[in-house]
Protein backbone atom coordinates (compact mmCIF):
# COMPACT_ATOMS: atom_id res chain seq x y z
CA UNK A 1 0.00 0.00 0.00
CA UNK A 2 1.59 3.24 -1.11
CA UNK A 3 1.98 6.36 0.98
CA UNK A 4 -0.94 8.71 0.83
CA UNK A 5 0.20 12.17 -0.22
CA UNK A 6 -1.89 15.24 0.37
CA UNK A 7 -0.96 17.79 -2.23
CA UNK A 8 -1.65 21.45 -1.44
CA UNK A 9 -2.43 23.90 -4.23
CA UNK A 10 0.57 26.11 -5.09
CA UNK A 11 -1.14 29.26 -3.76
CA UNK A 12 -1.79 27.59 -0.41
CA UNK A 13 1.80 26.37 -0.29
CA UNK A 14 3.04 29.92 -0.92
CA UNK A 15 0.71 31.29 1.76
CA UNK A 16 1.94 28.64 4.22
CA UNK A 17 5.59 29.57 3.54
CA UNK A 18 4.84 33.28 3.95
CA UNK A 19 2.88 32.63 7.15
CA UNK A 20 5.75 30.54 8.53
CA UNK A 21 8.29 33.25 7.65
CA UNK A 22 6.15 35.93 9.30
CA UNK A 23 5.76 33.76 12.39
CA UNK A 24 9.53 33.24 12.60
CA UNK A 25 10.17 36.98 12.24
CA UNK A 26 7.61 37.66 14.97
CA UNK A 27 9.26 35.12 17.27
CA UNK A 28 12.73 36.54 16.63
CA UNK A 29 11.42 40.03 17.35
CA UNK A 30 9.85 38.85 20.60
CA UNK A 31 13.08 37.07 21.61
CA UNK A 32 15.04 40.25 20.93
CA UNK A 33 12.60 42.27 23.05
CA UNK A 34 12.92 39.74 25.86
CA UNK A 35 16.72 39.93 25.71
CA UNK A 36 16.55 43.74 25.83
CA UNK A 37 14.20 43.56 28.80
CA UNK A 38 16.53 41.10 30.53
CA UNK A 39 19.47 43.45 29.93
CA UNK A 40 17.52 46.39 31.41
CA UNK A 41 16.52 44.28 34.40
CA UNK A 42 20.14 43.23 34.97
CA UNK A 43 21.22 46.89 34.92
CA UNK A 44 18.48 47.84 37.37
CA UNK A 45 19.43 45.00 39.72
CA UNK A 46 23.10 46.00 39.49
CA UNK A 47 22.28 49.62 40.37
CA UNK A 48 20.17 48.43 43.31
CA UNK A 49 22.99 46.20 44.56
CA UNK A 50 25.45 49.10 44.36
CA UNK A 51 23.10 51.36 46.35
CA UNK A 52 22.66 48.65 48.98
CA UNK A 53 26.41 48.29 49.42
CA UNK A 54 26.92 52.04 49.65
CA UNK A 55 24.12 52.33 52.21
CA UNK A 56 25.60 49.47 54.23
CA UNK A 57 28.97 51.23 54.32
CA UNK A 58 27.25 54.45 55.39
CA UNK A 59 25.43 52.67 58.23
CA UNK A 60 28.69 51.08 59.35
CA UNK A 61 30.16 54.56 59.74
CA UNK A 62 32.55 56.63 57.67
CA UNK A 63 35.77 54.99 56.56
CA UNK A 64 38.98 56.62 57.67
CA UNK A 65 40.33 57.32 54.21
CA UNK A 66 43.73 58.47 55.41
CA UNK A 67 44.33 55.21 57.25
CA UNK A 68 43.44 52.81 54.44
CA UNK A 69 46.36 50.41 54.20
CA UNK A 70 47.77 49.25 50.88
CA UNK A 71 45.83 45.98 50.76
CA UNK A 72 42.50 47.61 51.55
CA UNK A 73 43.09 50.24 48.86
CA UNK A 74 43.92 47.66 46.21
CA UNK A 75 42.10 47.37 42.87
CA UNK A 76 42.63 44.60 40.31
CA UNK A 77 41.47 44.89 36.70
CA UNK A 78 41.08 41.74 34.66
CA UNK A 79 40.43 42.98 31.12
CA UNK A 80 39.51 39.52 29.93
CA UNK A 81 40.01 38.38 26.36
CA UNK A 82 36.97 36.42 25.06
CA UNK A 83 37.24 32.60 24.97
CA UNK A 84 40.37 32.26 27.09
CA UNK A 85 38.75 30.54 30.11
CA UNK A 86 37.90 34.00 31.44
CA UNK A 87 34.53 32.96 32.87
CA UNK A 88 36.10 29.97 34.60
CA UNK A 89 38.72 32.16 36.25
CA UNK A 90 36.30 34.96 37.13
CA UNK A 91 34.01 32.50 38.91
CA UNK A 92 36.91 31.66 41.23
CA UNK A 93 37.04 35.35 42.19
CA UNK A 94 33.28 35.37 42.82
CA UNK A 95 33.51 32.26 44.99
CA UNK A 96 36.23 33.81 47.16
CA UNK A 97 35.04 37.42 47.48
CA UNK A 98 32.82 36.96 50.56
CA UNK A 99 35.39 34.88 52.42
CA UNK A 100 38.35 37.14 51.53
CA UNK A 101 36.28 40.33 51.93
CA UNK A 102 36.55 42.17 48.63
CA UNK A 103 34.11 43.26 45.92
CA UNK A 104 33.77 41.82 42.42
CA UNK A 105 32.29 44.02 39.68
CA UNK A 106 31.59 43.17 36.05
CA UNK A 107 32.31 45.95 33.54
CA UNK A 108 29.39 45.57 31.11
CA UNK A 109 30.02 47.60 27.96
CA UNK A 110 27.36 48.14 25.29
CA UNK A 111 27.54 45.34 22.70
CA UNK A 112 30.76 44.16 24.39
CA UNK A 113 32.66 47.00 22.71
CA UNK A 114 36.24 46.79 24.08
CA UNK A 115 36.99 50.45 23.23
CA UNK A 116 35.53 53.08 25.56
CA UNK A 117 34.65 56.62 24.51
CA UNK A 118 36.93 59.32 25.91
CA UNK A 119 34.24 60.49 28.33
CA UNK A 120 33.64 56.93 29.51
CA UNK A 121 37.38 56.49 30.04
CA UNK A 122 37.33 59.51 32.37
CA UNK A 123 34.28 58.16 34.23
CA UNK A 124 35.82 54.70 34.54
CA UNK A 125 39.14 55.98 35.87
CA UNK A 126 37.31 58.19 38.38
CA UNK A 127 35.16 55.26 39.55
CA UNK A 128 38.09 52.90 39.95
CA UNK A 129 40.24 55.34 41.90
CA UNK A 130 37.69 57.11 44.10
CA UNK A 131 34.95 54.53 44.72
CA UNK A 132 36.13 53.66 48.22
CA UNK A 133 33.02 51.61 49.06
CA UNK A 134 34.15 49.09 46.43
CA UNK A 135 37.69 48.69 47.71
CA UNK A 136 39.37 46.31 47.70
CA UNK A 137 37.88 45.58 44.29
CA UNK A 138 38.21 43.07 41.48
CA UNK A 139 36.89 44.48 38.18
CA UNK A 140 36.49 42.28 35.11
CA UNK A 141 35.18 42.82 31.60
CA UNK A 142 35.93 42.59 27.88
CA UNK A 143 37.75 45.93 27.59
CA UNK A 144 41.11 46.80 26.11
CA UNK A 145 43.96 48.04 28.26
CA UNK A 146 43.56 51.59 29.57
CA UNK A 147 46.58 53.57 30.75
CA UNK A 148 45.54 55.23 34.03
CA UNK A 149 48.72 57.35 34.09
CA UNK A 150 47.30 59.46 31.24
CA UNK A 151 44.61 60.70 33.61
CA UNK A 152 46.99 61.89 36.32
CA UNK A 153 46.03 59.35 38.98
CA UNK A 154 48.49 58.77 41.80
CA UNK A 155 47.90 55.05 42.19
CA UNK A 156 47.26 52.77 39.25
CA UNK A 157 45.26 49.52 39.48
CA UNK A 158 46.86 46.11 39.11
CA UNK A 159 46.26 44.55 35.69
CA UNK A 160 46.13 40.79 35.15
CA UNK A 161 45.04 38.72 32.15
CA UNK A 162 45.03 35.31 30.45
CA UNK A 163 45.64 34.58 26.77
CA UNK A 164 45.30 31.50 24.60
CA UNK A 165 46.72 29.87 21.49
CA UNK A 166 45.22 32.16 18.79
CA UNK A 167 43.78 29.45 16.53
CA UNK A 168 42.29 27.52 19.45
CA UNK A 169 40.72 30.74 20.72
CA UNK A 170 39.19 31.54 17.31
CA UNK A 171 37.81 28.01 16.88
CA UNK A 172 36.23 28.16 20.32
CA UNK A 173 34.70 31.57 19.59
CA UNK A 174 33.42 30.41 16.17
CA UNK A 175 31.42 27.54 17.69
CA UNK A 176 30.40 29.59 20.72
CA UNK A 177 28.59 32.08 18.45
CA UNK A 178 26.64 29.18 16.91
CA UNK A 179 26.00 26.75 19.73
CA UNK A 180 26.81 28.56 22.98
CA UNK A 181 28.23 26.58 25.87
CA UNK A 182 27.23 24.57 28.93
CA UNK A 183 27.29 27.69 31.13
CA UNK A 184 24.06 29.19 29.73
CA UNK A 185 22.77 26.52 27.32
CA UNK A 186 19.38 28.15 26.74
CA UNK A 187 20.70 31.52 25.63
CA UNK A 188 20.19 32.30 21.94
CA UNK A 189 23.49 33.04 20.17
CA UNK A 190 24.13 35.47 17.33
CA UNK A 191 24.91 32.80 14.71
CA UNK A 192 22.50 30.19 16.00
CA UNK A 193 21.26 27.90 13.23
CA UNK A 194 24.46 28.07 11.17
CA UNK A 195 25.68 24.44 11.08
CA UNK A 196 28.78 25.08 8.97
CA UNK A 197 31.94 23.66 10.55
CA UNK A 198 35.06 25.72 11.07
CA UNK A 199 36.85 23.61 8.44
CA UNK A 200 34.12 24.32 5.90
CA UNK A 201 34.22 28.01 6.73
CA UNK A 202 37.99 28.21 6.14
CA UNK A 203 37.75 26.17 2.93
CA UNK A 204 35.10 28.55 1.56
CA UNK A 205 36.93 31.68 2.72
CA UNK A 206 34.16 32.72 5.11
CA UNK A 207 34.34 35.98 7.04
CA UNK A 208 33.78 34.45 10.51
CA UNK A 209 36.97 32.38 10.24
CA UNK A 210 39.08 34.82 8.24
CA UNK A 211 42.64 35.51 9.50
CA UNK A 212 41.51 39.04 10.43
CA UNK A 213 39.35 37.48 13.18
CA UNK A 214 42.56 36.30 14.86
CA UNK A 215 43.46 39.95 15.59
CA UNK A 216 42.13 40.30 19.13
CA UNK A 217 44.66 39.51 21.84
CA UNK A 218 47.18 42.06 20.53
CA UNK A 219 44.70 44.99 20.51
CA UNK A 220 43.37 44.00 23.96
CA UNK A 221 46.87 44.46 25.37
CA UNK A 222 47.79 47.38 23.11
CA UNK A 223 44.93 49.58 24.32
CA UNK A 224 42.76 52.45 23.17
CA UNK A 225 44.99 53.94 20.45
CA UNK A 226 43.61 53.75 16.91
CA UNK A 227 46.69 51.91 15.66
CA UNK A 228 46.00 49.10 18.14
CA UNK A 229 42.97 48.10 16.10
CA UNK A 230 44.68 48.38 12.73
CA UNK A 231 44.83 44.70 11.77
CA UNK A 232 48.39 43.53 11.23
CA UNK A 233 50.07 46.59 12.77
CA UNK A 234 53.63 45.90 13.89
CA UNK A 235 53.46 48.98 16.15
CA UNK A 236 50.40 47.51 17.88
CA UNK A 237 52.20 44.24 18.58
CA UNK A 238 55.27 46.03 19.96
CA UNK A 239 53.05 48.17 22.20
CA UNK A 240 51.16 45.08 23.38
CA UNK A 241 54.46 43.43 24.33
CA UNK A 242 55.59 46.56 26.14
CA UNK A 243 52.34 46.77 28.12
CA UNK A 244 52.44 43.06 28.98
CA UNK A 245 55.90 43.41 30.50
CA UNK A 246 55.58 46.85 32.08
CA UNK A 247 51.90 47.36 32.92
CA UNK A 248 50.62 43.87 33.81
CA UNK A 249 51.30 42.23 37.15
CA UNK A 250 50.85 38.74 35.71
CA UNK A 251 49.61 37.28 32.41
CA UNK A 252 48.85 33.57 32.29
CA UNK A 253 47.85 31.19 29.53
CA UNK A 254 44.66 29.15 29.27
CA UNK A 255 46.62 25.95 28.83
CA UNK A 256 48.28 26.42 32.25
CA UNK A 257 45.47 28.10 34.18
CA UNK A 258 46.09 26.27 37.45
CA UNK A 259 49.69 27.51 37.61
CA UNK A 260 48.45 31.06 36.94
CA UNK A 261 46.02 30.79 39.87
CA UNK A 262 48.74 29.34 42.11
CA UNK A 263 51.08 32.27 41.39
CA UNK A 264 48.31 34.79 42.06
CA UNK A 265 47.52 33.19 45.40
CA UNK A 266 51.18 33.31 46.42
CA UNK A 267 51.65 36.95 45.34
CA UNK A 268 48.21 38.46 46.10
CA UNK A 269 46.74 36.43 48.98
CA UNK A 270 44.45 39.33 49.95
CA UNK A 271 42.30 38.37 46.94
CA UNK A 272 43.29 34.81 46.04
CA UNK A 273 43.83 33.03 49.36
CA UNK A 274 42.33 29.56 48.87
CA UNK A 275 42.07 29.88 45.08
CA UNK A 276 44.38 26.99 44.17
CA UNK A 277 42.65 24.47 46.37
CA UNK A 278 39.24 25.69 45.21
CA UNK A 279 40.24 25.29 41.57
CA UNK A 280 41.70 21.82 42.15
CA UNK A 281 38.72 20.46 44.08
CA UNK A 282 35.79 22.29 42.52
CA UNK A 283 36.89 24.56 39.71
CA UNK A 284 38.14 22.00 37.23
CA UNK A 285 34.72 20.36 37.21
CA UNK A 286 32.21 23.13 37.77
CA UNK A 287 33.98 26.21 36.43
CA UNK A 288 35.48 25.06 33.17
CA UNK A 289 33.10 26.34 30.54
CA UNK A 290 32.87 24.09 27.49
CA UNK A 291 31.76 25.35 24.09
CA UNK A 292 29.04 23.10 22.69
CA UNK A 293 29.41 21.16 19.41
CA UNK A 294 33.03 22.27 18.97
CA UNK A 295 34.95 20.26 16.36
CA UNK A 296 38.72 20.42 16.24
CA UNK A 297 40.05 21.78 12.93
CA UNK A 298 42.03 19.57 10.58
CA UNK A 299 45.76 19.92 9.99
CA UNK A 300 44.98 21.37 6.56
CA UNK A 301 42.80 24.09 8.08
CA UNK A 302 45.43 24.98 10.67
CA UNK A 303 48.16 25.07 8.01
CA UNK A 304 46.07 27.42 5.85
CA UNK A 305 45.55 29.87 8.72
CA UNK A 306 49.21 29.69 9.66
CA UNK A 307 50.14 31.08 6.26
CA UNK A 308 48.63 34.40 7.28
CA UNK A 309 50.85 37.25 8.49
CA UNK A 310 48.14 38.05 11.05
CA UNK A 311 48.42 34.59 12.58
CA UNK A 312 52.21 34.92 12.66
CA UNK A 313 51.95 38.16 14.64
CA UNK A 314 49.27 36.92 17.04
CA UNK A 315 51.23 33.72 17.56
CA UNK A 316 54.43 35.65 18.15
CA UNK A 317 52.64 37.65 20.84
CA UNK A 318 51.24 34.46 22.39
CA UNK A 319 54.67 32.81 22.43
CA UNK A 320 56.12 35.98 23.97
CA UNK A 321 53.49 35.95 26.74
CA UNK A 322 54.02 32.22 27.33
CA UNK A 323 57.79 32.73 27.67
CA UNK A 324 57.26 35.55 30.19
CA UNK A 325 54.84 33.44 32.22
CA UNK A 326 57.11 30.39 32.26
CA UNK A 327 60.06 32.58 33.31
CA UNK A 328 58.08 33.97 36.27
CA UNK A 329 56.86 30.52 37.22
CA UNK A 330 60.37 29.02 37.09
CA UNK A 331 61.57 31.57 39.65
CA UNK A 332 58.54 31.19 41.93
CA UNK A 333 58.00 27.44 42.30
CA UNK A 334 59.86 24.17 42.67
CA UNK A 335 58.80 20.76 41.43
CA UNK A 336 58.64 17.68 43.62
CA UNK A 337 57.15 14.32 42.60
CA UNK A 338 55.41 15.91 39.65
CA UNK A 339 53.72 18.65 41.71
CA UNK A 340 54.58 22.33 41.94
CA UNK A 341 55.20 24.08 45.26
CA UNK A 342 55.54 27.81 45.88
CA UNK A 343 58.98 28.82 47.08
CA UNK A 344 59.29 30.40 50.52
CA UNK A 345 60.78 33.87 50.94
CA UNK A 346 64.27 33.74 49.50
CA UNK A 347 65.80 36.98 50.75
CA UNK A 348 66.48 38.74 54.05
CA UNK A 349 68.02 41.95 55.32
CA UNK A 350 71.38 42.30 57.08
CA UNK A 351 74.10 44.84 57.89
CA UNK A 352 71.51 47.33 59.04
CA UNK A 353 72.95 50.69 60.06
CA UNK A 354 73.06 52.81 62.09
CA UNK A 355 72.96 50.38 64.97
CA UNK A 356 70.38 51.04 67.63
CA UNK A 357 71.74 51.81 71.12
Amino acid sequence: MGLLRIMMPPKLQLLAVVAFAVAMLFLENQIQKLEESRSKLERAIARHEVREIEQRHTMDGPRQDATLDEEEDMVIIYNRVPKTASTSFTNIAYDLCAKNKYHVLHINTTKNNPVMSLQDQVRFVKNITSWKEMKPGFYHGHISYLDFAKFGVKKKPIYINVIRDPIERLVSYYYFLRFGDDYRPGLRRRKQGDKKTFDECVAEGGSDCAPEKLWLQIPFFCGHSSECWNVGSRWAMDQAKYNLVNEYFLVGVTEELEDFIMLLEAALPRFFRGATELYRTVGKKSHLRKTTEKKLPTKQTIAKLQQSDIWKMENEFYEFALEQFQFIRAHAVREKDGDLYILAQNFFYEKIYPKSN
